[in-house]
């Protein structure tokens, strides 16, 4: 218990301020760099933040009601962005929703009405608002607004021009459906297309120069900063630069850097042990809290695989990577990441320290403070004996006199009955801390306890509060 308080009391010791450290250099050392497509050139471009601030963007087209936490890495980076000083737009793709990107998927996304559009865009956009709270206000920005009005003949004729089918047919996100001869329909096909054109139109619109991507965009990002070199040329007129003289290389550069668009991808995570980052046996983890509670989260961060802890710690927390770092930050760190190292806190049984931070600092950029620190007294309370906290997840259920596997299911410690069985059998299950034998056994409403419900637990880290649905 006292672990748990005295971390969580240090955390919230901090008090954020703004920063106007490198972008370049925190996101190089903190592990969010796959690619550049110029560094120099796009380090010359942030060099003034105060006097130049630049803006750039990050597409998430609107297929569910949340984001998971496999994109929570793009988030990051437009977090940093802002720190910098920089202002982010969030691309949210009202348009690009309604053709499907091919990258990574064996099939076509099911086409969604407006209306389902719409209602994701909203809770898309609920998470940006309580992450990127850090400096300038975000831009939202919803490519529906130009896509919906394209002519389609002159659109291919003014852009399609500058497209090779070739090139296209090479990318991984076509390549790949193609070589496992699935299929792949031509709206799909023109997904890169569009995507590309988004680029040119926001920097038309809001002199965006920088997009940032996971590693599966590379191509698509590409393909952006082409087509707007292409388009400047050949539709409105500007020429080539003619440069002579000893240094006519280095004019001819700095002319390309100071109309190019810049591209930044990021590496796409997977956990120690191979997994998709996000997935888990319970499902995706939410960044919504109406589908994933804050302490739930708390406890995704906090059954990290020992082997992640620092990497996840230097891309979802903002911790100092290094004491000098710590010891300059106007904010007031306890921890950074070389220290947790050298005492010894993430490797070992000391690791649960540093996962317990994690959680913690993790589900505060997200959840906010008050919901991260309940979280972790929930946690301490669970685990030290005391038996169970009031916080803890509630499952409400008409009756209480079903089967405990069901009670499993129902809670999502199970996809199905069947795997319920399976954790009773491998002694995984208790009710109100005390082992369930049986595969059959069931909960009553005798197990309550003086406060109305039951506690189920899953293993050491799953708990919830089984209570009874009433009228009144």
């Amino acid at each position: 218990m006292y672990l748990y308080v005295s971390l969580v009391s240090s955390i919230f010791m901090i008090q954020k301020r703004g920063m106007s450290s490198d972008f370049i250099d925190i996101i190089k050392a903190r592990g969010f760099v796959h690619q550049f497509t110029d560094e120099e050139g796009l380090r010359t471009l942030l060099s003034d933040p105060k006097q130049n601030p630049q803006r750039a963007y990050i597409g998430f087209d609107c297929t569910a009601p949340s984001l998971h936490v496999g994109s929570l890495l793009q988030i990051m980076l437009l977090r940093w962005w802002q720190k910098c000083g920089h202002t982010p737009i969030v691309l949210l793709g009202g348009g690009t929703t309604k053709i499907g990107d091919p990258s990574g998927k064996d099939e076509s996304r099911p086409p969604l009405s407006d209306e389902a559009i719409q209602k994701n865009m909203a809770g898309l956009r609920g998470v940006f608002d309580k992450i990127l709270n850090t400096g300038s206000s975000p831009i939202y920005v919803n490519n529906a607004d130009w896509m919906d009005s394209l002519a389609s003949v002159a659109f291919m004729r003014d852009y399609g021009r500058f497209f090779s089918v070739n090139r296209m047919l090479t990318m991984d996100s076509v390549n790949l459906r193609l070589e496992r001869e699935q299929p792949l329909s031509l709206l799909e096909f023109m997904y890169m297309v569009y995507q590309a054109y988004d680029f040119v139109e926001l920097n038309k619109r809001y002199n965006c120069r920088v997009q940032m991507g996971g590693a599966d965009q590379w191509g698509n990002i590409i393909q952006g900063i082409e087509l707007h070199h292409s388009h400047l040329i050949h539709n409105e007129g500007m020429k080539p630069a003619i440069f002579v003289g000893d240094d006519a290389t280095k004019k001819a550069l700095d002319h390309h850097r100071s109309i190019a668009l810049f591209g930044i991808t990021s590496p796409l995570i997977t956990t120690s042990s191979g997994a998709k980052m996000g997935k888990t046996a319970a499902g995706a983890i939410w960044l919504n809290e109406d589908l994933l509670s804050a302490y739930d989260y708390w406890q995704f961060w906090r059954n990290t695989e020992d082997g992640d802890v620092k990497k996840f710690l230097q891309l979802f927390t903002e911790i100092p990577l290094t004491e000098k770092e710590r010891k300059e930050s106007p904010e007031q760190w306890e921890w950074s990441i070389e220290r947790l190292e050298t005492e010894g806190k993430l490797q070992g049984a000391a690791i649960n320290a540093a996962k317990i931070i994690l959680a913690t600092e993790a589900t505060r950029l997200l959840h906010g403070p008050e919901k991260a620190e309940a979280a972790a007294k929930t946690a301490a309370e669970t685990f030290s004996g005391s038996g169970v906290s009031e916080t803890l997840p509630e499952v409400l259920l008409p009756s209480l006199d079903i089967p405990v596997y069901e009670a499993l299911v129902k809670a999502g410690f199970a996809k199905s009955n069947s795997e319920a069985r399976t954790l009773i059998k491998g002694k995984g299950v208790k009710v109100n801390d005390k082992e369930v034998a049986e595969e059959t056994a069931r909960l009553s409403t005798d197990q309550r306890t003086a406060d109305g419900y039951i506690k189920l637990s899953a293993g050491k880290k799953r708990h919830a509060l089984v209570k009874l649905v009433t009228n009144s």
